[in-house]
């Protein structure tokens, strides 16, 4: 059976350029196929979520698809090293077509906005929409020159970013984030953030202390995140993986995290009793409108029969 493919979507936009270069380097690193896909926007009138009916249209032709190739320097992959590359043109809706290609692939990437998008929003409708919606780990690669702010342990080298809910973790988040940082001989830097409460005031100039010390709070955290962390080293004893307990917001440590991280990897919501629909938390949602570095959004692993 043939590997599954790394896609990556382009629509002939700078951002799906950079996608493609990243989705190229990831097919390299997985010994994996490239599957190159442009989807043409084509809607029913007054459907937006219809998807063309009849045969697909063809690849060859297809200007965005040429300049890729062209990009690529028609590779087959016939050079060492070099993946296969397959040119898939679609038609539809993308933030519809491009989550049910997931079902096949290994990866899939594509760029913070589109061609279509306006400039001053920073993530386009389809890139929300894939990440929230694909069977497999999406990539958003975002613009260059993002700036973040606030505080990072960062040290020097490559460095892989995960977001870990000590409370409720996702195993399937830590099994990409380690094999990206493998991949890479990268750092992984394990960002468990908890709630700290604002002080409140009982008379002018009088705080009331917490009831519950803060380094008690940060010792658990880092106690459970080190528990959770210990099967994921055993399988990749070459990842130095450093396990931080941070107070306050997840979604801002993240980001002030990303300025100079190879990829930041956060989970997507599981699916609830009462909410059926497929969700993305909201510290998700934010780390892929502001991180500086690629996002990589890992859906949650099929519930046990």
């Amino acid at each position: 059976m043939s590997a599954a493919p790394v896609i990556a979507a382009v629509d002939g936009s700078a951002d799906s350029l950079r996608a493609l270069d990243w989705a190229l380097d990831a097919a390299r690193r997985r010994r994996a196929p490239l599957r190159v896909v442009h989807v043409r926007q084509y809607v029913a009138w007054g459907q937006s979520d219809v998807l063309v009916a009849g045969p697909p249209p063809e690849a060859e032709g297809d200007p965005v698809l040429d300049e890729v190739r062209a990009r690529l320097g028609n590779g087959t992959g016939e050079g060492a090293g070099e993946p296969a590359v397959e040119y898939v043109a679609l038609a539809g809706v993308p933030g519809a077509v491009l989550p049910e290609l997931g079902r096949e692939a290994e990866l899939l990437v594509l760029g913070s906005r589109g061609r279509g998008g306006f400039a001053s929003l920073l993530l386009g409708s389809n890139g929300l929409a894939v990440a929230r919606d694909a069977a497999c780990p999406v990539v958003v690669v975002p613009p260059p020159g993002r700036e973040v702010h606030g505080e990072t342990t960062a040290g020097p080298g490559p460095r892989v970013v995960v977001g870990l809910h000590a409370e409720s973790p996702d195993d399937g988040v830590l099994a990409f984030a380690f094999a990206e940082a493998a991949g890479r001989a990268a750092r992984l830097q394990v960002i468990a953030a908890y709630p700290w409460p604002v002080p409140t005031w009982s008379a002018p100039g009088q705080p009331v202390p917490p009831l519950v010390d803060q380094e008690a709070v940060a010792h658990e955290i880092r106690t459970l995140a080190e528990g959770f962390l210990t099967p994921h080293r055993e399988r990749h004893p070459e990842v130095r993986a450093d396990a931080e307990a941070l107070p306050g917001d997840a979604a801002g440590r993240l980001v002030a995290a990303s300025g100079d991280a190879d990829l930041v990897v956060v989970g997507r919501h599981r699916r609830r009793l009462l909410a059926p629909a497929r969700m993305m938390g909201s510290v998700t949602q934010a780390v892929l409108l502001h991180a500086a570095s690629p996002v990589a959004v890992v859906p949650p692993a099929p519930p046990q029969e």
